[in-house]
């Protein structure tokens, strides 16, 4: 029986018109609900059915649905700002920029993109602009964006990857048709948390910069082991190729500096996305300015292109300014509240499977957290394919959703605690989990 009829309905009328009936191929999912509406930590699909909201955006909803300060400020740059203009500078970029600066260790200037693709984008290009090198490192269940260089190994079977391999390299597995062949011969997919691996692609090849998520969310929350980051830090130093965080996920969301305060290692450079406008798009590409001057480079050879008529748009930049105004006032204590909600539910969560028999390990950092169905932290993702059993977790996921707790229903997908939850939401998901799991 389908529980969703409206949704599959809508979906199949979109198809009509839209190759698989969503816009973004990311969003489908099994089932495919239509959400129609949204309040604080709750949403609503085109049933009627109301949900506590774990999904938030892929994380970017940090502060809940229609934030009302966030969107007072949108409903105040629709009143007074020139919408679209294209020619000069705007007073919110700068504003921006400066209150960014001003919370970002790492950040003496950025750039503002629409997405998050785009600012990994240009990061890479910088990269290659400053190192002359054109080789890259990404990370095995890493995501960083669509474009040719990243769109690769998210998610992967085993059977596309293979076998751990260590130091060593994984086969680049395409997430699209049209990337050149060439072209994906300068992107070397490496495990995290695998140092002897970065060492391994650095003997054999001019590499420009390594690009990854500080702590891997998009398998989860998979988490530096000691010692990692700062070893990235190290040699990236020491060989003459640029370190670059994606903190479209992390940053914001785990602390006002992004995660990058949080363990002390500086990046060269940074992209932040989701969270710093709380899901108004927007990105961002951060960093030491004797590398981001190369978008202003004298040398025509060495500049690199910025453009889009989009970019700083005032209605999401407003957003951005409001959101950010927000997690640093003393008044909301932003960081304070979901933290303890993380702990709290993570507690509950931990005396729930503790009595199930099943193995299990609750991974968190902050507001996002992962329930992995296997008896240890993973450290990356061959680890996760060899000892989480997936099968299970798509059960939960979808009892889950028949009680009102939504997560995304595809299995090792992060789960985001917003501001606007409540302890009353955790003790309702924990007594339905609680539920779920007996029945199960």
């Amino acid at each position: 029986m389908n529980a969703w009829p409206k949704s599959s309905s809508l979906l199949k009328s979109n198809e009509q018109w839209i190759p698989g009936g969503v816009v973004s191929l990311n969003r489908k999912s099994d089932p495919n609900i239509c959400f129609v509406s949204g309040q604080g930590s709750r949403v609503k699909d085109l049933e009627g059915n109301e949900y506590i909201d774990y999904q938030a955006g892929f994380a970017a909803s940090f502060l809940g649905h229609n934030d009302p300060d966030v969107n007072n400020a949108v409903r105040a740059a629709l009143d007074n700002a020139t919408l679209l203009m294209g020619a000069g500078p705007t007073n919110l970029e700068g504003e921006f920029a400066q209150l960014f600066c001003g919370s970002v260790p790492s950040a003496e200037s950025i750039e503002i993109t629409t997405t998050g693709s785009e600012a990994t984008y240009h990061a890479i290009r910088i990269a290659r602009a400053v190192t002359g090198k054109n080789h890259i490192i990404v990370m095995q269940g890493g995501y960083n964006g669509w474009h040719n260089d990243v769109a690769c190994n998210v998610i992967s079977s085993l059977a596309d990857v293979g076998e751990r391999v260590s130091p060593g390299e994984y086969p680049f597995d395409a997430l699209s048709a049209g990337i050149p062949e060439g072209h994906s011969s300068l992107v070397h997919v490496i495990n995290y948390n695998d140092i002897a691996s970065v060492e391994y692609i650095l003997q054999r090849y001019p590499v420009a910069g390594i690009l990854l998520e500080p702590i891997l969310q998009n398998i989860g929350v998979v988490k530096p082991q000691a010692g990692y980051l700062e070893a990235l830090r190290r040699l990236a130093d020491e060989q003459g190729f640029l370190l670059i965080f994606d903190e479209v996920k992390t940053g914001f969301r785990h602390a006002l500096g992004g995660y990058q305060q949080l363990c002390g290692v500086t990046p060269d450079l940074s992209t932040f996305g989701k969270a710093v406008a709380n899901g108004y798009p927007v990105g961002v590409i951060a960093g030491k300015k004797k590398y981001m001057d190369y978008f202003i480079h004298p040398d025509k050879s060495k500049r690199v292109l910025i453009a889009g008529t989009f970019n700083a748009h005032p209605l999401t930049t407003a957003a951005a300014i409001a959101t950010v105004r927000k997690l640093a006032s003393a008044e909301f204590k932003v960081y304070d509240h979901v933290n303890a909600l993380g702990q709290m539910l993570e507690d509950g969560l931990n005396d729930i499977f503790s009595t199930s028999g099943r193995p299990f390990h609750i991974a968190r950092q902050g507001s996002a957290f992962c329930v992995y169905f296997m008896d240890h932290n993973p450290v990356d993702y061959h680890d996760i394919l060899k000892h989480h059993d997936f099968t299970f977790d798509k059960t939960y996921r979808l009892k889950l959703i028949e009680k009102g707790i939504f997560n995304f229903p595809l299995p090792i997908k992060q789960g985001s605690i917003s501001y606007a939850h409540t302890t009353k939401d955790i003790e309702e998901t924990l007594d339905k989990t609680q539920s779920i799991l007996a029945a199960l």
